[in-house]
């Protein structure tokens, strides 16, 4: 059987198509499956799930979804489960970036601008199984935006490990920080061990 991956977000399909190589997968689009989900969840976690039960139900196949996003130490964690409506529906990743830099302009120093990517996986299956998991990686909010990779935040977090933005690392690299990547290495045995019909 394969695992359907629960978005049409083409930058996470690509991220989940490198993190899941072993495993056989199957996408939406691939079905002609169009869900829009209300995420009105208050976690990541409570997002995550909604979403997997809404394309299970839909698919009848095991369903992974994520939800995903910034949390920002002096915005309290914002913008957090809102990452990606920040600032209304009608800012695209490049206007949620200036957005998010201008709410951090009055704090320069770096030690002000820490952050982190958090993730949240949740598989579920139609009779009811379910596993689920959570990563994060930590950093810092940049001066300003650098690099053309990735998608979302990345070209605005900066990894000091690195001593450059996750936009600008090859995707080997970012696999091997992103708060994605985190929840998926804890999320595999869980996820092998509940749906073993996914195979090895």
């Amino acid at each position: 059987m394969n695992l359907l991956l629960a978005t049409n977000n083409r930058g996470k399909l690509a991220e989940f198509r490198r993190l899941l190589a072993p495993i056989p997968l199957t996408i939406p689009e691939q079905l002609g499956l169009y869900l829009t989900v209300v995420e009105d969840g208050e976690t990541f976690a409570a997002n995550a799930a909604l979403k997997a039960q809404a394309f299970a139900e839909a698919s009848g196949l095991i369903a992974l979804a994520d939800d995903s996003g910034l949390e920002v130490d002096a915005l309290d964690g914002a913008p957090g489960v809102h990452s990606a409506r920040y600032g209304g529906e009608h800012l695209d990743d490049a206007g949620r970036c200036r957005l998010l830099l201008h709410a951090l302009h009055p704090r320069p120093r770096r030690q002000e601008r820490s952050a982190r990517f958090r993730c949240c996986l949740t598989a579920v299956a139609v009779d009811g199984r379910s596993c689920t998991a959570q990563g994060c990686c930590e950093g810092f909010i940049a001066d300003a935006a650098v690099g053309e990779g990735g998608f979302g935040y990345d070209p605005v977090f900066y990894l000091a490990d690195y001593g450059c933005t996750i936009a600008e690392l090859k995707p080997a690299d970012k696999d091997a920080v992103s708060h994605r990547a985190q929840a998926l290495k804890a999320l595999l045995p869980a996820l092998r061990k509940t749906f073993p019909e996914l195979g090895e």
